[in-house]
């Protein structure tokens, strides 16, 4: 078992955290089957309703007994906020809020509720204003990750962000897909890992088989960073570009977005249509790179478990193996 800052903080097993991806992609199904392997399971409460997020919620618990959060994007979903802290989960996640929005107030209202936050930054100046408002833990996440993403590689935010709000526990993100990626994230500082792309790939995530399919099929090289999806659908995420496949919709519309802002309307049609008719490469698909280290769709529980087998494996043997108090040479 690998213990960290982390885990001791939360009460969980496993240092490892599903994203809360929005819309619906995150449900308390496959939150409440990460939590129940040991994990956190974390709820995308985000461009839901408030009857929609109290379901999910219910159905976590259904599941387990054990700890789980629910995510707010906060730019445009603060109005979520009282019906999430009021039903009482265990973490508080939130990311991407607006410069006029008042990260101590929001982390302080989940604080007297005895919840704890996690809030996810893409740059090092986020880090800093995220720990000086209260969080509890930062996740950094890098370029690499699929959906709305900074500009700053994994490895370099997640080591700056480490040393610069140390002793808060930070998670990684982006690009982490396996037990490597764990041990990865443990060697730059990090205290656990946070994935998304891989709980995306899993028989829990509601989300329909095809595009699940097209993960394992990816070898990774097929994502573009871009502001298509924005285009399409008006929403002003501050400062995150995305990270999306190249399906042929996003080609596309590559550098036409000013286009594709004035023809919303008939665009939404035609995605609906393609929908429609099994068209599942003429699509918005938000995709990490680290689909190209996805071979599988696992159990949520499945994917917890084989990557800390594989991060205790490596921490154990390999590395120690590595490390020798003879020099090569005399």
């Amino acid at each position: 078992m690998i213990q960290t800052a982390f885990t001791r903080l939360m009460g969980v097993d496993h240092p490892v955290v599903s994203a809360g991806m929005g819309a619906g992609n995150a449900d308390g199904e496959l939150a409440g089957r990460v939590s129940e392997a040991g994990g956190l399971g974390v709820i995308g409460a985000s461009f839901l309703d408030a009857h929609e997020v109290a379901e999910m919620i219910n159905r976590a618990r259904e599941i387990t007994s054990y700890p789980f959060g629910v995510n707010l994007l906060l730019f445009s979903n603060e109005h979520l906020l009282e019906g999430v802290l009021g039903a009482n989960p265990s973490v508080l996640s939130t990311a991407w809020p607006r410069a006029d929005q008042d990260l101590k107030s929001i982390f302080a209202k989940a604080h007297d509720r005895g919840i704890k936050v996690m809030h996810m930054v893409p740059t090092l100046d986020d880090a800093k204003k995220s720990a000086e408002a209260g969080a509890d833990v930062i996740v950094a996440q890098g370029t690499e990750g699929g959906g709305h993403i900074g500009l700053m590689g994994t490895t370099v935010i997640v080591r700056q962000v480490v040393k610069a709000v140390a002793p808060l526990p930070v998670l990684a993100a982006g690009g982490i897909a396996d037990g490597a990626g764990l041990a990865a994230a443990l060697a730059l500082g990090a205290q656990g890992v946070l994935l998304g792309t891989r709980f995306y790939a899993t028989t829990e995530c509601p989300s329909p088989a095809a595009w699940k399919q097209a993960i394992v099929a990816s070898d990774g090289h097929d994502t573009i960073v871009t502001s298509v999806p924005e285009s399409l659908t008006g929403r002003d995420w501050p400062g995150a570009w995305s990270r999306v496949a190249r399906t042929r919709f996003v080609e596309e519309w590559l550098g036409r977005e000013p286009e594709l802002r004035r023809r919303r309307g008939e665009v939404w049609s035609a995605l609906e249509r393609a929908e429609a008719e099994g068209q599942l490469d003429y699509r918005i698909h938000h995709v990490g790179q680290c689909a190209g280290l996805i071979d599988a769709i696992l159990p949520a529980g499945d994917v917890v478990r084989q990557i800390v087998a594989e991060a205790e494996d490596i921490l154990r043997k390999t590395l120690p193996a590595m490390v020798t108090a003879d020099p090569i040479r005399a």
